[in-house]
């Protein structure tokens, strides 16, 4: 076992690596948010997800407001080291639109689909 460092994941030109968030257990897909590397630390260091919010450049507590939250399981890394996934306890749907996924639309004969209303 190697020590992990969070710097020697590849970040993009602005310091950020896409997380997707899945459901342990389902391996239903949740969403996808930004980390950098002061977030995945966080991550690891207090099992709660923290993402950083590139509209408020802030970081980003998932639950911490809306209640939420997602208990971090396991976070891997994928084989280029430029994007993870957060296997994750979601508590409440994952989507700010109250709804359980962020992926909620099907593009269908060309036609945008809803999938699913909000909870």
């Amino acid at each position: 076992m190697t020590e992990f460092d969070p710097a020697t994941l590849r970040y993009d030109a602005n310091g950020l690596i896409p997380c997707i968030a899945q459901q342990e257990g389902t391996g239903e897909v949740l969403m996808l948010a930004w980390m950098n590397a002061d977030a995945v630390s966080r991550t690891l260091a207090t099992k709660r997800v923290t993402y950083w919010s590139r509209s408020r450049q802030a970081f980003w507590v998932k639950g911490e407001t809306s209640g939420h939250t997602q208990e971090l399981v396991d976070l891997r890394i994928d084989c280029d080291r430029d994007c993870l996934l957060a296997v994750v306890r979601q508590e409440g749907p994952a989507c700010h639109t109250n709804r359980r996924v962020c992926f909620y639309t099907s593009v269908v004969g060309g036609e945008e689909v809803e999938l699913m209303a909000p909870e």
